[in-house]
């Protein structure tokens, strides 16, 4: 589905990606976040695909429930029927998978909660994602051995958000992608510390989300390699 990436995710970035998923409009198209919260004209339908999901376990969740539950949880908060099984689901590492168009199975899993803004400015992405594994292969960053531009302009940023490998996402879960904006160090090559704002579909976990604020270790344990309010991209 759609990958979200959450303050404190743990896990290797290398050879993954974070669809940032689900979170949808009222049924519009936007990017691996999932679920904004939805407009009028359908909350009946909604309600009753969020029941279903909350009657259920979350490793059954079809597509349209993992969708319908990320809306109500970016409009609800806590408050949501469906919050506690997702926060649980979140916890336990439950996997989902979907095929892609080449034939390999993605897995993935619920990393983030309400976590990231969603690029029209309309609220929260419900549900974040992550693939946890290696079905689209091992990719480079960049064509170079320099990271000139940072995730900005990477090769791999346009592969993923419109390219070859956004084309390997089904029809599916294309549909209910939206984008969010992503605080990125993307002059760490010129003027490290300048972070600016990225619209991402899917993207890297940062090295924040992966190992919080490096900032607040003792000197020495490790070298941060963006302020503990941006998003940067792994390296590695």
């Amino acid at each position: 589905m759609i990958v979200f990436a959450g303050p404190g995710v743990a896990g290797a970035i290398r050879n993954q990606f974070n669809l940032v998923g689900n979170t949808v409009n009222n049924g519009t198209t936007g990017g691996v976040e999932s679920g904004g919260a939805s407009g009028g004209g359908s909350a009946g339908a909604d309600s009753a695909t969020v029941q279903a999901a909350v009657a259920k376990d979350a490793k059954d969740w079809t597509l349209e429930e993992q969708k319908a539950v990320a809306e109500d949880i970016a409009k609800d908060g806590t408050a949501s029927p469906a919050y506690a099984k997702a926060k649980a689901a979140m916890d336990a590492g439950t996997k989902f998978s979907v095929k892609l168009t080449n034939g390999e199975t993605l897995e993935y899993r619920i990393v983030g909660i309400n976590h990231d803004d969603l690029a029209d400015g309309t609220g929260k992405a419900g549900l974040t994602f992550e693939a946890t594994n290696g079905a689209m292969g091992k990719k480079r960053m960049s064509d170079s051995y320099y990271n000139f531009g940072g995730w900005e302009h990477s090769e791999l940023r346009g592969r993923l958000n419109s390219g070859d490998l956004w084309a390997l996402l089904p029809a599916e879960i294309q549909s209910r992608a939206k984008a969010v904006t992503k605080m990125t160090d993307n002059k760490l090559d010129t003027y490290p510390g300048t972070v600016t704002a990225t619209t991402d579909k899917v993207f890297l976990l940062s090295t924040t989300e992966v190992y919080g604020n490096l900032h607040s270790r003792p000197m020495g344990t490790s070298s941060p390699t963006a302020p503990s309010t941006s998003i940067t991209p792994s390296r590695a």
